[in-house]
């Protein structure tokens, strides 16, 4: 299947979604149970139309058609959409929301040298000691907020990665504030109509203010590592200070430098803490992966201690996150913007309309996973068959705007899981039936759960 810019007499409309209202379409079935009825989609075909407000928009499920969007075509299918124009009110213009053209590469190029593996691993040892002090913290038997808990940490341990162990802590306070606040307001306005979403009620103005305010913080912290001596403490972000580019000597504006931040800071904490949280609920509810995770990490770390070398042994941790992801997202819904009228799997799609794919619903799609619902980490072993399809897993997008940070996100997500597994077992504190919520990304409504110190291992 592939997509042409000449229309082909076979063509024809794509399928409309079911419910749709006057005005709002189906904006009310995307807030009030977004995963079923994206779910509910694939049985209607391999594209399928749906209305965000007045505007039309078109979901694909089927893997192909989506790799052709990111990878094989993507200059039809350039980023936009009402996602990503809330989003940008938010990020700016850094690398989640920055349009195709010469500046989006040349930007990529220059952020490259920051997540190389020599830098990351550089910072690993810094984030492994932040994660023992934090959750040696942790009060034994005592319920615990885990998905704000795991947000908080993922934070606090890329706030290290990236400015080095220095961060005055008004800095670091005010980040792990602001954040959570402006995620909760920002995904308010990627599923609201244009119409709505610009009315300011209570909820929009404190919205706007916060970010005002989170520009304000992370304008204080450039300034504050512009003036670091070179040598004093330096993290990640000097890497991205210090990039020039090869063609011209020019290096990030101040504008573009605080913009970048932004899209760091946001995808350190949503993205990564929701998939630790869902990692620790599954862990809880699954005796032999725990027994499994456990084994490995005594194994590994037979001191107790976890440092940055042990990452590429901890092979069964690597498939519980992966497993964790395919499972919870991170993203559910991603959009993009048709830059003609185009022909997608036999459907004609106008020109300059949404196309919108969700790496939930391929990535629970049982043609290719054997019971989608199941938390399996065996899956993912090496040589386990049959082989999952590249573009049936998506967490970290595809193409030339996949996560310029997917290995950073990696080595973050097994320090945190490896440290609290090798010190906690945690269980489910209530009766209560945790559900997916989808916002940003796909993370739990409530879940408390309980930490225990493990039998004679290491504080």
């Amino acid at each position: 299947m592939s997509t042409t810019n000449t229309l082909a007499d076979p063509s024809i409309p794509a399928p409309v979604a079911p419910g749709r209202l006057p005005l709002i379409g189906h904006s009310v079935q995307l807030a009030r149970r977004p995963l079923e009825f994206m779910n509910e989609l694939r049985e209607r075909g391999t594209v399928v139309r749906i209305q965000l407000g007045p505007a039309p928009a078109y979901v694909v499920t089927d893997p192909e058609l989506t790799r052709t969007i990111l990878v094989t075509e993507p200059k039809s299918f350039i980023k936009g959409g009402q996602i990503i124009e809330a989003l940008r009110v938010f990020f700016g213009d850094g690398l989640a929301t920055i349009a195709e053209g010469d500046l989006h590469r040349r930007n990529r190029r220059l952020m490259q040298p920051m997540f190389n593996r020599a830098h990351i691993a550089a910072r690993g040892d810094a984030m492994i000691d932040l994660v023992e002090r934090h959750t040696n913290a942790w009060a034994e038997g005592e319920p615990r907020a885990i998905h704000s808990e795991m947000n908080d940490l993922t934070l606090a341990a890329f706030l290290v990665a990236l400015f080095g162990t220095d961060l005055p802590t008004q800095l670091e306070d005010g980040f792990t504030k602001l954040l959570p606040e402006i995620m909760r307001g920002t995904i308010r306005q990627t599923v609201l109509p244009g119409w709505l979403a610009a009315i300011p009620l209570p909820a929009q103005r404190a919205y706007r203010s916060n970010l005002v305010r989170l520009r304000e913080l992370v304008d204080e912290t450039i300034r504050r590592e512009r003036a670091k001596p070179d040598d004093e403490n330096p993290g990640l972000f000097r890497t991205l200070l210090q990039a020039r580019d090869t063609e011209t000597g020019e290096s990030l504006s101040h504008e573009q430098l605080r913009d970048e931040v932004i899209t760091l800071l946001t995808g350190s904490v949503e993205t990564t803490g929701t998939t630790l949280a869902w990692a620790l609920y599954e862990i809880a509810r699954n005796l032999e992966v725990e027994a499994k995770l456990h084994e490995e990490i005594d194994r590994v770390c037979q001191d107790g201690h976890l440092r940055i070398h042990h990452m590429s042994e901890l092979v069964y941790t690597r498939s519980l996150l992966q497993e964790t992801m395919r499972c919870y997202g991170p993203a559910w819904l991603v959009t993009r913007r048709t830059t003609d009228e185009v022909v997608l799997g036999g459907y004609r799609i106008p020109r300059d309309v949404d196309v919108v794919y969700s790496p939930y619903i391929l990535q629970h799609d049982p043609a290719v996973y054997p019971e989608p619902d199941r938390f399996d980490p065996d899956r993912w072993a090496p040589g386990a068959t049959p082989e999952i399809p590249r573009s049936s897993f998506l967490a970290f997008g595809d193409g030339a705007r996949k996560c310029i940070g997917e290995s950073f996100a990696w080595t973050e997500l097994m320090i945190i899981l490896a440290v609290i597994a090798s010190r906690w077992r945690l269980s489910i504190a209530s009766e209560h039936a945790v559900k997916p919520v989808a916002h940003v990304t796909v993370h739990p409504d409530k879940l408390d759960m309980t930490p225990r110190r493990r039998a004679g291992r290491h504080q």
